[in-house]
């Protein structure tokens, strides 16, 4: 108890925790029988911990801290990704603000500056993560960079390029104009924008049946610079006369031909559609079809390039309105809509994309989508929840190749050479100077570095070892789960299948846990542009790690999106406090004060086997054995909203409300009886404290360090025995379960009707149970404590068929009616009176509420948080309201 203080001071004692852990290096892999190994979805190493960084750990270290317990050889791999773009961008703006760009310095410096900032930036998300409480093993740390890693990323380049999976091509890609680089399909966001919709005049070169132009509508008329073709339906046939017609495109005065395609939507526009195969994945589908002629009009920046007169030089925005101005100067502008649709955006920059023509390398995927779909399928990997599976699966039926190569001097260089002499080229996984055919030295490497979701896919193999030591995976691969976020379903999930499955010829992973999206409190995106993000350090700062764990446990659902309470001060954005964490704290507080309160009753306590002398006894050990067998389920079928609502079920309403309280009589008694109480109470708080533990570390190692234990028990709580559900198996009792759960809810029916009433808890009053025949028998036997409990000065058991006794207040328990007889304890006139003018007032505000709701221009003119509000205000007044009404029905 000396270690025990009054207060819980979360700061203090969680300090003091992760100091012993990381002393007793308890987060290394421990020896066991089976495994558990879990790969940490890699943050990028300059990033910072968000809340979806802290769900994700949370669920990893609960996962991890129940499979060490249980004896099973676990380990949690440490790692961070080099993050490609989001650094190179950071060295950039740092490099900028001393006046100096990268092109200045070079490569190379500008490569060792990259690692300068990792150095020293890199680290802080770890000891985030530290701070946390995860068990991860922060001895062994991983970086796609490091040498190890570089080998792996090196040898599966030049495998797949041997093997004909990688090529370089020509093709359409999303390049961001601001980050200078191609962006993968699945990088972009795309963002609701309102927009026009322009119709050009495009003049015939020979006239058809009359008609001198063609009108094609456009949302970006900037690109028709780049036209080689108009396009209309073959189902279109008003427009068959038209096919094999050529216009004379404006402004750059080239014939292009009209001719029909399957693509065009006939009803988009007017059914003429410009095609701008440099410049559009679909116009380049067309112009393949169609043997069109591709010109780039852009340069990497999104400016004109030579060759357009007034044009070049202009950037896509300048262009635009320069070419419409044209178009109406020259009377060929038709007319122009609005018109509201999606638009591309870069997701680590947001400027817009732009589809460009370029050459880059790609990976070929047919031969790696069909074993990545079959361990799907065959169940071999299992989603979690399971309508993920279907994402999953729709994406590889719809796959393309993948483009691989990003315009970056931060990554993994592609590692194919070419000498500039004789032509030879190939993919080497050691570097060269020397031309092998020809002897040349003027060998060159690829400027481009690859895709960091490249090396990304092989993080559960080649943050083992692969390929050096593959030993070292024996036993340990597939890893137990992958948990992540839906986000990267495509962009990281399904390519550490393929990649998995390519090389290993077995899967990655068993499971994949996806976890809801944490969003704002009105129900946006938490981001820091609009300062609604929440730093989990804050919350650790505010309320512990534990609170914050626990409360992000209770957000895991079946639900793809969940908000977070959190309220945010909107000028300076600072975290004001979140209701829900601020419950999960005070969850922290009870287990601290119960254990405290059990503890400092263990005068002359002696070890011993616990042993039911009483029906609460069987009761809660029974309790407790259902609580170990469901947490133990649920954390296996990863439902730990569940986990977390059972454990809070346990200690809080039936340890810490009921057991303890059943149990203060015999502590104050001497002798066997009153040791036989310790005994118990310390079985129960150790195994509760056990379950709880991989949720809440921090504070239940504080406590358990002062539970009295067998000696050669382990020595910290981590490193402790699970409560197996098949060692506690023969403690479930049925029968105590039912007499003391009706016993409680006779107690509770009783406390609620002095609540609701204002009657003094010491007051005695008479109580009346009708019941049926066999709950009747078993509240018999319960009789004294009934009295007891409930401060009943007499208690009566009658059939449930039996008349209500007069001037009584019934509540309904499960089994059996309570009735309270009130004569002479209060008024009834006056309660009715009182009550009654209670309701109206209550009437009249939720009237007034109701009103206001339903007005379609506050919904209107409302912000999102007043309308919640009063929402949630109208629920309360309704809710008061029944509880009245409920009442005079009572009274009579």
């Amino acid at each position: 108890m000396e270690n025990m203080p009054k207060n819980y001071d979360a700061e203090a004692v969680e300090q003091r925790m992760l100091d012993k852990w990381l002393a007793g290096d308890y987060y290394r892999r421990n020896p066991g029988v089976g495994d558990c190994t879990v790969t940490i979805p890699p943050p990028n190493v300059t990033g910072k911990l968000h809340m979806g960084h802290a769900l994700d750990d949370t669920i990893q270290d609960t996962i991890i801290r129940m499979n060490r317990m249980r004896g099973i050889s676990t380990r949690w791999i440490l790692g961070t990704d080099h993050a490609g773009i989001a650094t190179q961008t950071k060295v950039d703006k740092k490099l900028a603000s001393e006046g100096i760009s990268r092109r200045e310095i070079g490569r190379e410096k500008f490569v060792d500056a990259c690692w300068d900032w990792t150095h020293e930036y890199g680290g802080h998300i770890v000891e985030q993560i530290k701070r946390m409480g995860c068990s991860i093993d922060f001895s062994d740390p991983h970086f796609t960079m490091d040498a190890d890693y570089a080998t792996a990323v090196r040898k599966v380049f030049c495998d797949w390029y041997h093997d004909g999976l990688i090529y370089r091509g020509k093709r359409i890609v999303n390049w961001c104009p601001h980050c200078t680089t191609a962006i993968a399909d699945d990088e972009a966001e795309y963002k609701e924008e309102d927009g026009h919709l322009w119709y050009l005049r495009y003049p015939l070169v020979e006239p058809v049946d009359g008609q001198e132009y063609v009108v094609v509508a456009t949302t970006r008329p900037e690109t028709m610079l780049g036209d080689t073709g108009v396009a209309v339906s073959p189902k279109d046939h008003d427009k068959d006369k038209f096919v094999g017609a050529k216009v004379r495109l404006p402004i750059v005065d080239r014939e292009i031909p009209i001719f029909s395609d399957f693509y065009v939507d006939a009803g988009f526009g007017t059914g003429f559609v410009k095609v701008t195969p440099a410049h559009d994945p679909n116009d380049y589908g067309m112009g393949e079809r169609h043997g069109l002629e591709k010109v780039n009009i852009f340069d990497e920046t999104a400016h004109v390039v030579e060759g357009y007169g007034a044009f070049s030089g202009m950037g896509r925005d300048e262009c635009r309105q320069a070419v419409v101005a044209w178009f109406e100067e020259h009377g060929l502008l038709d007319h122009v809509d609005d018109h509201h649709h999606s638009v591309m955006h870069c997701y680590r920059c947001d400027s817009t994309l732009e589809p460009w023509l370029s050459e880059q390398w790609f990976v070929a995927v047919d031969k790696l989508k069909g074993p990545a779909t079959e361990a799907v399928t065959s169940g071999k990997v299992t989603f979690h929840p399971s309508r993920w599976t279907q994402t999953y699966l729709t994406w590889m039926e719809n796959l393309k190749d993948w483009c691989i190569s990003r315009q970056l001097w931060w990554g993994h260089r592609i590692p194919v050479f070419h000498c500039e002499d004789c032509g030879w080229e190939d993919a080497l996984t050691e570097d060269t100077d020397v031309c092998p055919k020809c002897g040349s030295h003027h060998v060159a490497q690829e400027e481009d570095v690859l895709d960091t979701w490249f090396s990304s896919q092989l993080w559960t193999f080649a943050t083992q070892g692969w390929p050096e030591h593959p030993e070292r995976l024996e036993g340990h691969h597939p890893t137990t789960a992958l948990v992540t976020a839906r986000d990267i379903i495509a962009l990281w999930v399904a390519r550490m299948i393929m990649s998995s499955t390519y090389f290993l010829k077995e899967i990655p992973f068993k499971d994949v846990v996806i976890y809801a999206t944490i969003l704002a409190k009105d129900g946006t995106r938490m981001s820091k542009s609009k300062g609604n993000g929440v730093d989990p350090m804050d919350l650790i700062s505010m309320y512990g790690a534990d609170a914050m764990r626990f409360n992000l446990l209770t957000l895991v659902t079946n639900n793809q999106d969940v908000r977070f309470d959190a309220d945010i001060d909107k000028k300076t954005h600072e975290l004001l406090g979140s209701p829900r964490t601020e419950s999960a704290r005070a969850f922290v507080t009870k287990i601290w004060n119960a254990s405290r309160f059990v503890l400092g009753n263990l005068d002359g306590f002696t070890p011993g086997e616990p042993r039911a002398v009483s029906q609460a006894d069987a009761w809660i050990f029974s309790r407790l054995a259902k609580l170990s067998a469901e947490v133990t389920k649920d954390i296996e079928t990863y439902q730990f909203g569940e986990m977390a609502r059972e454990l809070h079920a346990f200690f809080w309403n039936e340890f810490c409300d009921w057991y303890i309280e059943f149990n203060k009589a015999s502590l104050r008694e001497e002798g066997d009886a009153r040791l036989q109480t310790q005994r118990n109470l310390v079985y129960v708080l150790d195994n509760a404290l056990r379950l709880l533990h991989p949720a809440m570390p921090f504070v239940t190692e504080a406590i358990w360090e002062n539970v009295p234990h067998a000696e050669g028990e382990a020595p910290a709580l981590m490193m402790a025995k699970w409560p197996e559900p098949e060692s506690l198996a023969s403690l479930v009792d049925e029968e105590s379960e039912r007499a003391v759960s009706l016993l409680c809810d006779v107690v509770s029916a009783v406390r609620s009707t002095r609540a609701r009433y204002g009657i003094s808890p010491k007051q005695e009053l008479p109580v009346v149970l009708r019941a049926g025949f066999e709950n009747a028998r078993v509240l018999e036997g319960l009789k004294s404590q009934i009295i007891s409990m409930a401060r009943a000065s007499e208690l009566s058991i009658v059939p449930s068929d039996a008349h209500k006794p007069a001037e009584s207040a019934c509540v309904v328990a499960h089994g059996c009616e309570v009735y309270c007889v009130l004569t002479g304890l209060i008024d009834f006139e006056a309660e009715r009176a009182r009550l009654t003018k209670e309701r109206a007032t209550l009437q009249k505000d939720e009237a007034k509420f109701a009103k206001k709701l339903s007005n379609p221009g506050f919904l209107a003119k409302a912000a999102p948080e007043i309308v919640e509000k009063d929402t949630a205000k109208l629920a309360e007044l309704r809710d008061k309201l029944a509880r009245v009404e409920e009442q005079l029905a009572e009274l009579g």
